[in-house]
């Protein structure tokens, strides 16, 4: 792990805990409130927020937790899927776009490699699996997926899948900690989520796996 990697973990916490101190003091009422008298805008930038600084890799951690605080369980969770996999959309179509010069000066480096031959390989179930290791950065996997061959649509559905369990868990706490109550329904979608997901990891594992280590014209 970089110290780069260490220290966007540490303001993406920081960060979270900001938003969480910031809706206290204010006051839960007031905040969501105001979040609620702006109508369908506060919803529509919220995502295109995500989405546009996500690309980067800066962590989605403080977003997913704003989506909680800000909007509750059941439709934080469903603006911070639509923000992150808008995100992960970007990252993937900007990467083809510009024909991965800049990303794929690294892709040769063995876990690139990897990750781009599991990719080629497994599709949706790659995808997923993937999105579930915490260890693997969301941004990263973005690029190797626009620098694999995986076809769009199994990409957008493993992410989903994959992304839905972490977000459900992070959404309800930055709900729970303003005094939120989940909703099982959540929790149940993220455990099957999870359970498919590990299924897809145990499948994508046992299909052996090529890789090629040459770098990419």
């Amino acid at each position: 792990m970089t110290l780069r990697r260490v220290l966007l973990g540490l303001v993406a916490l920081v960060a979270a805990a900001a938003v969480v101190l910031v809706v206290r003091t204010a006051g839960l009422p007031d905040v969501r409130g105001a979040v609620e008298a702006s109508g369908a805008w506060a919803p529509m930038l919220f995502v295109l927020l995500s989405g546009a600084v996500t690309v980067t890799p800066v962590p989605r951690t403080v977003f997913t937790v704003a989506a909680g605080v800000l909007f509750g369980s059941v439709l934080g969770v469903l603006l911070a899927v639509a923000g992150t996999t808008l995100a992960a959309v970007a990252a993937f179509w900007l990467v083809r776009a510009v024909g991965g010069s800049f990303v794929a000066r690294h892709a040769h480096r063995s876990p690139v490699a990897w990750v781009r031959a599991r990719l080629d390989r497994s599709g949706l179930l790659a995808v997923m699996s993937l999105r579930l290791i915490p260890m693997v950065p969301f941004a990263a996997l973005n690029y190797a997926a626009g620098l694999s061959g995986v076809r769009f649509a199994p990409y957008v559905g493993g992410t989903v899948l994959g992304i839905l369990p972490g977000t459900v868990a992070v959404v309800v706490l930055g709900d729970a900690v303003t005094g939120g109550q989940p909703h099982p329904v959540l929790l149940a979608v993220s455990v099957v989520c999870g359970v498919l997901g590990l299924g897809g990891a145990v499948l994508a594992a046992r299909r052996p796996v090529v890789v090629d280590a040459q770098q990419p014209a």
